[in-house]
């Protein structure tokens, strides 16, 4: 199978240009060159690039943006296609797996369920448990601003047709949230625009998990 992180580059590049440069996305006001923009800054100019994470830095991130987006949008979005540098961290495979999977599938997303009549997409049982060990991993970071204990399981996905559980912040009495992987991640994320999710577990924390700031 193809790593996640080369199929959903490829797939948000395929719905980037369907969708059109000036489509809305789910990153609050960005439209799809935007985004496409960030993907590009985030993988390619490592200096502006460290605005993203150091928000006092972020004047550098803003004016690598603005002439970025001056260019051609289907130009920019084949620079995404083409992959990362070869002097990126990321252009090694494993790292490349590890930085790019969740990145590429939620923004993705973001493109895809913007725009009107979207529908949640089937993935192969392979790409399905590729976001899942991405979410037992990553999760635990994703979920820190809630600050209550926090279970994801899988239905029917663990042996014999069990549940796949995988505990993000340990605890008494933790909030699960049971769903297919897709849809925990853009829980997880900080994405409204999820179907299909139970919540179980106090009622307090179930607030908070949801109406936290969830994401890196």
């Amino acid at each position: 199978m193809e790593p996640l992180s080369r199929s959903e580059r490829a797939a948000l590049c395929n719905s980037a240009l369907e969708a059109g440069e000036s489509a809305p996305t789910l990153c609050g006001g960005w439209d799809v060159k935007d985004l496409v923009v960030h993907l590009l800054v985030r993988e390619r100019h490592p200096v502006g690039a460290a605005g993203i994470v150091v928000p006092p830095l972020a004047g550098l991130t803003a004016r690598t943006s603005r002439r970025l987006a001056r260019q051609d949008f289907t130009a920019l979005v084949e620079r995404v296609r083409g992959g990362p540098p070869l002097w990126s961290p990321t252009a090694v495979p494993a790292l490349d797996r590890a930085a790019n999977s969740l990145e590429f599938l939620v923004h993705h997303e973001d493109v895809r369920r913007a725009q009107p009549g979207w529908e949640p997409r089937e993935l192969a049982e392979a790409e399905q448990r590729a976001v899942w060990r991405s979410l037992a991993v990553a999760g635990k970071g994703l979920v820190r601003a809630a600050g209550v204990p926090v279970e994801l399981r899988w239905p029917g996905a663990g042996h014999d047709g069990e549940d796949r559980t995988a505990t993000l912040r340990a605890g008494q009495d933790p909030v699960v949230v049971t769903g297919e992987p897709v849809e925990l991640a853009l829980l997880l994320f900080g994405r409204d625009q999820h179907r299909g999710l139970r919540f179980a577990g106090p009622p307090d924390g179930v607030r908070r998990l949801r109406g936290s700031d969830l994401g890196f």
